[in-house]
Protein backbone atom coordinates (compact mmCIF):
# COMPACT_ATOMS: atom_id res chain seq x y z
CA UNK A 1 0.00 0.00 0.00
CA UNK A 2 2.65 2.17 1.04
CA UNK A 3 4.85 1.56 -2.25
CA UNK A 4 1.24 2.29 -4.65
CA UNK A 5 1.05 5.53 -2.22
CA UNK A 6 4.67 6.48 -3.35
CA UNK A 7 3.50 5.55 -7.03
CA UNK A 8 0.29 7.33 -7.31
CA UNK A 9 2.02 10.60 -5.33
CA UNK A 10 4.74 10.28 -8.03
CA UNK A 11 2.49 10.51 -10.95
CA UNK A 12 0.68 13.07 -9.68
CA UNK A 13 3.82 15.29 -9.20
CA UNK A 14 5.28 14.30 -12.59
CA UNK A 15 1.83 15.30 -13.99
CA UNK A 16 1.89 18.48 -12.29
CA UNK A 17 5.21 18.89 -13.64
CA UNK A 18 3.86 17.99 -16.83
CA UNK A 19 1.33 20.64 -17.20
CA UNK A 20 3.37 22.93 -16.34
CA UNK A 21 6.02 22.84 -18.81
CA UNK A 22 2.88 22.64 -21.57
CA UNK A 23 1.94 25.63 -20.34
CA UNK A 24 5.11 27.56 -20.57
CA UNK A 25 5.75 26.05 -24.05
CA UNK A 26 2.62 26.93 -24.90
CA UNK A 27 3.21 30.71 -23.99
CA UNK A 28 6.62 30.55 -25.81
CA UNK A 29 5.03 29.36 -28.98
CA UNK A 30 2.12 32.15 -28.59
CA UNK A 31 4.72 34.41 -28.16
CA UNK A 32 6.14 33.43 -31.23
CA UNK A 33 3.22 33.76 -32.94
CA UNK A 34 2.68 37.29 -31.98
CA UNK A 35 6.17 37.81 -34.05
CA UNK A 36 4.94 36.58 -37.42
CA UNK A 37 5.19 39.46 -39.92
CA UNK A 38 2.23 40.47 -40.99
CA UNK A 39 1.11 40.21 -44.76
CA UNK A 40 0.73 42.94 -46.98
CA UNK A 41 -3.06 44.05 -47.70
CA UNK A 42 -5.06 45.38 -50.38
CA UNK A 43 -5.20 49.34 -50.62
CA UNK A 44 -1.89 49.38 -48.42
CA UNK A 45 1.01 51.58 -49.92
CA UNK A 46 3.97 48.97 -51.93
CA UNK A 47 6.63 48.57 -49.28
CA UNK A 48 9.65 50.26 -51.03
CA UNK A 49 12.11 47.20 -52.33
CA UNK A 50 15.59 46.69 -53.96
CA UNK A 51 17.24 43.65 -55.10
CA UNK A 52 19.42 42.68 -58.33
CA UNK A 53 18.13 41.64 -61.45
CA UNK A 54 18.92 38.54 -64.16
CA UNK A 55 22.16 40.52 -65.27
CA UNK A 56 23.56 41.13 -62.34
CA UNK A 57 22.85 45.10 -61.96
CA UNK A 58 20.69 46.63 -58.89
CA UNK A 59 17.28 46.90 -59.52
CA UNK A 60 15.17 49.83 -57.25
CA UNK A 61 11.44 49.66 -56.85
CA UNK A 62 11.07 53.26 -57.76
CA UNK A 63 12.01 52.88 -61.09
CA UNK A 64 8.39 51.64 -61.99
CA UNK A 65 6.22 51.53 -58.82
CA UNK A 66 3.84 54.55 -59.08
CA UNK A 67 5.24 54.86 -63.07
CA UNK A 68 3.63 51.57 -64.13
CA UNK A 69 1.16 49.19 -62.89
CA UNK A 70 3.84 46.32 -61.68
CA UNK A 71 3.22 42.67 -61.59
CA UNK A 72 5.47 41.29 -58.72
CA UNK A 73 4.93 37.68 -59.27
CA UNK A 74 7.03 35.44 -56.44
CA UNK A 75 7.60 31.33 -57.36
CA UNK A 76 9.65 28.63 -55.78
CA UNK A 77 12.72 28.16 -58.26
CA UNK A 78 13.96 28.16 -61.96
CA UNK A 79 13.13 25.40 -64.25
CA UNK A 80 10.71 23.82 -62.20
CA UNK A 81 7.20 22.81 -63.83
CA UNK A 82 4.69 24.84 -62.27
CA UNK A 83 7.15 27.78 -62.07
CA UNK A 84 7.98 27.50 -65.93
CA UNK A 85 4.89 27.15 -67.14
CA UNK A 86 4.18 30.42 -65.01
CA UNK A 87 7.15 32.31 -66.66
CA UNK A 88 6.45 31.19 -70.06
CA UNK A 89 2.73 31.84 -69.88
CA UNK A 90 3.78 35.72 -68.54
CA UNK A 91 6.24 35.77 -71.49
CA UNK A 92 3.71 34.59 -74.28
CA UNK A 93 1.65 37.66 -72.89
CA UNK A 94 3.53 39.93 -72.27
CA UNK A 95 3.38 42.26 -75.23
CA UNK A 96 -0.25 42.22 -74.34
CA UNK A 97 0.30 43.16 -70.74
CA UNK A 98 3.32 45.47 -71.72
CA UNK A 99 0.67 47.82 -74.07
CA UNK A 100 -1.18 48.22 -70.98
CA UNK A 101 1.43 49.94 -69.06
CA UNK A 102 2.10 46.47 -67.13
CA UNK A 103 5.53 45.88 -66.32
CA UNK A 104 5.75 41.93 -65.08
CA UNK A 105 8.77 41.28 -62.46
CA UNK A 106 9.68 37.61 -61.47
CA UNK A 107 11.02 37.06 -57.71
CA UNK A 108 12.64 33.90 -56.32
CA UNK A 109 15.35 32.65 -53.94
CA UNK A 110 17.75 31.62 -57.10
CA UNK A 111 20.65 33.33 -57.59
CA UNK A 112 21.81 36.33 -60.74
CA UNK A 113 23.55 32.73 -62.29
CA UNK A 114 20.37 30.84 -62.19
CA UNK A 115 18.02 33.05 -63.42
CA UNK A 116 20.16 34.07 -66.74
CA UNK A 117 20.32 30.47 -67.60
CA UNK A 118 16.38 30.20 -67.43
CA UNK A 119 15.83 33.64 -68.92
CA UNK A 120 18.01 32.43 -71.56
CA UNK A 121 16.97 29.10 -72.29
CA UNK A 122 13.50 29.91 -72.14
CA UNK A 123 13.55 33.01 -73.72
CA UNK A 124 11.71 35.12 -70.77
CA UNK A 125 10.73 38.71 -72.30
CA UNK A 126 11.28 39.93 -68.58
CA UNK A 127 12.94 40.75 -65.45
CA UNK A 128 13.86 38.14 -62.23
CA UNK A 129 14.67 39.47 -59.47
CA UNK A 130 17.67 37.08 -57.44
CA UNK A 131 16.01 36.65 -53.71
CA UNK A 132 18.56 34.54 -52.62
CA UNK A 133 18.21 35.56 -48.68
CA UNK A 134 14.26 35.92 -49.09
CA UNK A 135 14.05 39.83 -47.65
CA UNK A 136 12.23 40.96 -50.89
CA UNK A 137 9.69 38.49 -50.21
CA UNK A 138 9.36 39.44 -46.71
CA UNK A 139 9.05 42.82 -47.06
CA UNK A 140 5.58 41.68 -48.83
CA UNK A 141 5.04 39.13 -45.89
CA UNK A 142 5.35 36.20 -48.21
CA UNK A 143 6.32 33.12 -46.86
CA UNK A 144 10.29 31.82 -47.24
CA UNK A 145 11.55 28.29 -46.55
CA UNK A 146 15.17 27.48 -46.28
CA UNK A 147 16.19 26.60 -49.75
CA UNK A 148 18.75 23.54 -51.38
CA UNK A 149 18.95 21.83 -54.43
CA UNK A 150 15.79 21.95 -56.99
CA UNK A 151 15.77 19.31 -59.80
CA UNK A 152 14.34 21.27 -62.80
CA UNK A 153 14.50 20.57 -67.01
CA UNK A 154 15.14 22.73 -69.80
CA UNK A 155 13.56 23.39 -72.93
CA UNK A 156 15.61 21.30 -74.52
CA UNK A 157 14.00 18.24 -72.56
CA UNK A 158 17.40 18.08 -70.55
CA UNK A 159 17.33 17.83 -66.68
CA UNK A 160 19.18 20.03 -64.65
CA UNK A 161 19.70 21.15 -61.18
CA UNK A 162 19.43 24.62 -59.51
CA UNK A 163 20.55 25.52 -55.94
CA UNK A 164 18.61 28.10 -54.10
CA UNK A 165 19.22 30.48 -51.19
CA UNK A 166 15.85 30.46 -50.29
CA UNK A 167 11.96 28.50 -51.22
CA UNK A 168 9.73 30.96 -51.89
CA UNK A 169 6.01 30.54 -51.83
CA UNK A 170 3.92 31.15 -55.00
CA UNK A 171 2.35 34.77 -54.26
CA UNK A 172 1.45 37.69 -56.81
CA UNK A 173 0.93 40.84 -56.22
CA UNK A 174 -0.58 43.80 -58.11
CA UNK A 175 0.51 47.03 -57.79
CA UNK A 176 -1.42 50.17 -59.78
CA UNK A 177 -0.18 52.79 -61.04
CA UNK A 178 -0.50 54.98 -57.65
CA UNK A 179 1.60 52.53 -55.63
CA UNK A 180 -1.29 50.66 -54.13
CA UNK A 181 -1.69 47.50 -53.65
CA UNK A 182 -4.27 46.31 -55.85
CA UNK A 183 -4.18 42.51 -55.66
CA UNK A 184 -2.37 40.27 -53.37
CA UNK A 185 -3.09 36.48 -54.11
CA UNK A 186 -1.56 32.90 -53.04
CA UNK A 187 -1.66 30.99 -56.24
CA UNK A 188 -1.47 27.49 -55.67
CA UNK A 189 -1.51 25.11 -58.50
CA UNK A 190 -2.68 27.55 -60.75
CA UNK A 191 0.35 28.71 -61.70
CA UNK A 192 -0.32 28.21 -65.47
CA UNK A 193 -3.09 30.12 -65.67
CA UNK A 194 -1.97 33.21 -63.24
CA UNK A 195 -0.78 35.43 -66.24
CA UNK A 196 -4.53 35.12 -67.86
CA UNK A 197 -5.90 35.37 -64.39
CA UNK A 198 -3.80 39.22 -63.76
CA UNK A 199 -4.43 40.30 -66.89
CA UNK A 200 -8.31 40.12 -66.48
CA UNK A 201 -7.64 42.23 -62.98
CA UNK A 202 -5.17 44.41 -64.99
CA UNK A 203 -8.38 45.47 -67.25
CA UNK A 204 -10.27 46.50 -64.04
CA UNK A 205 -7.73 49.26 -63.13
CA UNK A 206 -6.81 52.50 -64.76
CA UNK A 207 -3.93 51.98 -67.51
CA UNK A 208 -4.02 55.68 -68.97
Amino acid sequence: MRLLAKSVAGCFILGVLGLAYLGSTAAVAQDKGTKKEAKVKVGDTAPAFESVDDAGKPFKSSDVVGKKIVVLYFYPADFTGGCTKQACAYSDDIEKLNSKGVVVIGVSGDSVANHKLFKEDYKLKFTLLADEKGELAKTFGIPVKAGGKANGTKASGDKIEVIQGVRIDRWTVVIDKAGKVAAIDEIGKGAAGDAKRVAELVKKLDTK
